[in-house]
């Protein structure tokens, strides 16, 4: 499993998901807010007021923030690390064994995270949710929140296994891959959640014994797309079979022997 060791210079702040945290050194300090440092988080922009109607639309792009990250199912704070007085070091990571990827936003093109993906980035970056996926994405859950990277600076995104980088111009401009294998894929790219199949006898199949769902993400254009080879539904699978889930067979241990 990877990590993350950040050198940061004095006064520069990086932010990270609660949990992803491991270390510091002394001079680091540590604080944790609701919002993320977005236009709608918890910094006031330039023309937006000052006084009690500033105070209120700050107040209400955090509760925004707040919500769409309760939707997604992620933890509601974030963790700021600044520097004082000198150089400082900080160590991240993800949860899942794994590698992590740095990616470089200069300002043109946004990056689109898996919602577990995101480890730590800097303050620089700002954070949002995007959904996508369409109807069958909101109907069936699969990749239809998305958390979106903009701005300038360094994106540190975690994942499972081995990562693998596809383009799909190189590939006839369309790919399909497993919902629970899209880590993340830059803007440009058309995120989309297809059927396999209907409901017949081979799509009942496919999701029954092919293990596959009955869904596949799609990704089109030009631009690059990061996967992994290991998925969450498949690290459960074998930790749940190692500890003896599939032990007992389809009588559910009613003859089995244990010793006295």
């Amino acid at each position: 499993m990877q990590m993350a060791v950040v050198n940061l210079q004095p006064g520069q702040t990086v932010y990270c998901e609660a949990g992803k945290f491991l270390f510091k050194t002394t001079n680091v300090t540590m604080e944790t807010r609701l919002s993320g440092p977005s236009g709608s988080g918890g910094q006031q922009q330039s023309g937006s007021g000052g006084g009690m109607g500033g105070m209120l639309r700050q107040a209400m792009g955090t509760a925004m923030q707040v919500g769409q990250r309760m939707l997604a199912g992620e933890s509601m704070a974030f963790q700021y690390f600044t520097s004082q007085g000198g150089e400082g070091t900080v160590g991240f990571a993800g949860v899942l064994p794994g590698e992590m990827r740095a990616l470089e936003l200069d300002g043109t093109r946004a990056w689109f995270a898996e919602k577990d993906a995101f480890v730590a980035a800097e303050s620089t970056v700002d954070f949002g949710i995007a959904f996508a996926g369409g109807r069958t994405g909101m109907s069936g859950g699969e990749g239809f929140i998305l958390e979106k990277f903009t701005g300038y600076g360094t994106v540190i995104i975690a994942g499972a296994g081995n990562f693998i980088d596809l383009n799909p111009a190189d590939f006839g401009g369309r790919i399909e891959v497993d919902t629970g294998c899209v880590v993340a894929f830059e803007e440009g790219i058309q995120y989309g959640v297809q059927r396999i199949g209907g409901l017949n006898r081979q799509g009942i199949m496919n999701a029954v014994f092919g293990g596959e769902g009955l869904s596949l993400a799609t990704l089109e254009g030009h631009g690059r797309v990061i996967l992994q080879s290991l998925t969450i539904e498949s690290l459960a699978n074998a930790l749940k079979k190692a500890q003896g889930g599939d032990k007992q067979g389809p009588t559910g241990g009613l003859f089995s022997t244990h010793a006295g």
